[in-house]
């Protein structure tokens, strides 16, 4: 399988193979991005018309990766007498640093190639394999190479200059080199990229950067935010290795929005560097115990572009918040409806939810009095566009079959939600998660209108139907002889009966009876559902279950974190520990930056986590998944002016101890330790 190496600073990312090349392709898209557009499609590197391979690969920092190649496909007796070194780093900008050493004892002459080419490509023709509707030119340069595309008034450009003197064609630069004998020739390819505004400046200039970042800029940023952020010590080596990356990856995709110049946390590589409204809420309720500051940002620029209209094209409603923003060419000539996309049916209560987990922990009171509109607007979507067939429950279809997502939760590819034979339910669908979201939205609304906006009544109408719709959902969505919650209701009111991970989600929403919850444990956690690396996404004697199909069977990080979130609030503190110990252990295996998703083997047929063939890395929700797990071990939660610390460390971990948590207490410590096995018997 063919494996990528990625670097990224939020605004820009490349994305190459083993060898440090990009090359034109659907079925492994590499390539420079900016802002949803790919400036470089082609950068191969070749020595004397041979192609290179990487011996070996530096890619521990985020920002930069080093290469140390040898021309020609290895053998068994490879005896090199010349290597290149190729450095990528990444900023505002692209550098690589070319560095040939001839390791003989007399001249050489070498002649170093560099195929160059861009098609500009957006990210979702990229995807689609749509053909490009603009016109693309490269333009030889005294210093360098110029690479133009426009399409109207859509504007993008890619420079390419040398440090040293090269040959420049329209396909790329050649390098003729003499090197004395074992000596070193070096050079430095500088590639810049223009998004281009409608007055004809780099849109980025207006950024509080000026859109220029240097590899400096990043490295201080990253130690910057790492030394915020609390500190971890700990007996358990993945954890500790798994903190560490999951900070560095979180500061690494940060970005500059062009529309408000904020800055706002991607939600992963390769595809989704932008604001997504699911995982941008998911991951600032992950984080929110260790890096509060980020959060405001995403809930003002959440909050400014909540829906205000009907918009069939774009999914839009009254009080929605956004699914997705783009920058892109299909979203700017309204080919697609991402400018932005509304296409989501959880991310309203999310918003709700997040807003208020916020003020709990930081005790900003004026954010949540500010937004009183916006979250009152929120609530009432619920219960008006949310509930589309009138039946107390939240619903979605696409008001756009054409170019609209179908699937509007979290497990949004086609065939995620089945019943348990594999056939696929007609729309609308009301998925059970969605219920419990809003059941702790209309809470948790209840208790900001109370503390804050001063309006009992509105509190007391908000909890009242908050029991209805606990009570209502608790008769319609159980299924009594199997023992758990149906996957969804169709809109005749069936019910939609895989078993999935989605019912952890309800233990998180509080919306579980608790007479049900220890048969829902015993799901989540019976062999069906948990591989040993973690809860899958579907069980696997279900219909469609498939270990490496993307949301019907493979085992998601923050699907897991936030299932033993909802674990630890039902006081099943044990279970909760083996997630816990299931997704660190699995951390491990992926050098501490847990992926996307991986597959649902069972933990005994294969010793380790297998890689989901194209799973994106680092995922923002995934780099939150540690985090959350450590609220879960030391069991933090706020209370009033205080935070709660009842710590329940699984087996085998020893000792955590986190400094310096902040929240509106100030900062304080926490400290667990794994339970002896005479304390186990003692129960939950």
């Amino acid at each position: 399988m063919k494996e990528r190496v990625s670097i990224l600073d939020g605004n820009t990312f490349l994305v190459s193979d083993r060898r440090g090349n990009i090359e034109p392709s659907y079925e492994f898209p590499t390539g420079l991005f900016s802002y949803d557009t790919r400036f470089l499609s082609t950068w191969v590197l070749s020595l004397d018309g041979q192609p290179l391979h990487a011996l070996s690969i530096d890619d521990s920092l985020s920002y930069k990766t080093r290469f140390f190649m040898v021309p020609g496909d290895p053998t068994h007796d490879l005896d090199a007498d010349v290597s290149v070194i190729r450095s990528h780093s990444i900023g505002s900008s692209f550098d690589e640093d070319l560095t040939l050493l001839n390791h003989s004892v007399q001249d050489r002459e070498f002649r170093l190639r560099l195929d160059i080419a861009s098609d500009f490509a957006d990210l979702f023709e990229v995807k689609q394999r749509l053909a490009k509707k603009g016109s693309t030119s490269p333009t030889v340069e005294e210093d360098g190479l110029r690479l133009t595309y426009r399409r109207q008034g859509f504007h993008r450009e890619t420079k390419i200059s040398s440090s040293a003197p090269v040959e420049v064609d329209q396909g790329g630069m050649t390098f003729r080199i003499r090197v004395a004998p074992h000596g070193a020739w070096t050079a430095r390819l500088h590639v810049s990229t223009t998004v281009y505004g409608a007055r004809g400046e780099d849109a980025r200039a207006t950024l509080p950067l000026g859109g220029q970042r240097t590899v400096a800029d990043i490295e201080a940023e990253q130690n910057a935010l790492i030394e915020r952020a609390p500190t971890l010590s700990c007996d358990c080596q993945p954890l500790a290795g798994a903190y560490r990356r999951s900070l560095t990856d979180l500061a690494a995709l940060r970005y500059e929005s062009i529309t408000l110049g904020v800055r706002l946390v991607a939600a992963g590589l390769p595809w989704f560097m932008t604001l997504f409204g699911r995982d941008s809420m998911f991951t600032s309720l992950q984080i929110l115990p260790f890096l509060p500051e980020l959060i405001q940002p995403t809930i003002l620029m959440l909050a400014g572009l909540q829906g205000t209209r009907i918009d069939d094209f774009r999914d839009e409603e009254p009080g929605k918040i956004l699914h997705e923003l783009r920058y892109g060419e299909t979203a700017g000539f309204e080919e697609q409806p991402h400018s932005p996309y509304y296409g989501a049916a959880d991310t309203t209560a999310l918003f709700v939810i997040l807003l208020d987990e916020y003020e709990r922990w930081t005790g900003d009171g004026t954010l949540v009095r500010q937004l009183e509109q916006e979250t009152r607007a929120a609530l009432a979507w619920l219960d008006t566009y949310g509930d589309l067939l009138g039946t107390g429950y939240i619903w979605y279809m696409t008001r756009n079959p054409e170019t609209g997502l179908a699937n509007q939760c979290w497990k949004d590819s086609p065939d995620a939600i089945s019943y348990a034979d594999g056939r696929l339910p007609p729309f609308p669908r009301a998925t059970c998660e969605l219920q419990g979201y809003a059941y702790d939205a209309k809470l948790r609304g209840a208790r900001m209108a109370r503390t804050h906006w001063h309006d009992p009544a509105y509190a007391d109408r908000l909890e009242r139907e908050a029991a209805a719709l606990k009570e209502r959902f608790n008769r319609d969505f159980w299924i009594p002889e199997r023992e758990y919650y149906a996957l969804a209701l169709d809109p005749r009111g069936r019910q939609v009966d895989a078993l999935t991970s989605n019912i952890g989600h309800l233990l998180w929403s509080g919306i579980v009876d608790e007479s049900r919850a220890p048969a829902v444990v015993a799901h989540l956690l019976g062999p069906r559902l948990f591989s040993g690396w973690g809860v899958r996404t579907l069980a696997d004697d279900q219909g469609r279950y498939n270990p490496i199909g993307y949301h019907v069977g493979t085992v998601w990080p923050f699907d897991n974190s936030i299932i033993a979130w909802g674990l630890w609030k039902y006081g099943f503190r044990d279970e909760a520990g083996q997630i816990c110990e299931a997704i660190v252990s699995a951390s491990n295996y992926f050098n501490g930056r847990l992926p996307e998703a991986f597959a649902g083997y069972e933990r005994g047929l294969t010793d380790y986590p297998v890689r989901y063939p194209t799973a994106g890395s680092p995922q923002a929700w995934s780099a939150g998944t540690p985090l959350l797990l450590l609220r879960v071990m030391l069991g933090l939660e706020p209370q009033g002016e205080h935070l709660i610390i009842d710590p329940a460390v699984p087996s085998g971990m020893g000792r955590v101890e986190l400094l310096d948590i902040p929240g509106r207490w100030g900062q304080v410590d926490a400290l667990g330790r794994s339970r002896t096995p005479h304390d186990a018997t003692r129960g939950h």
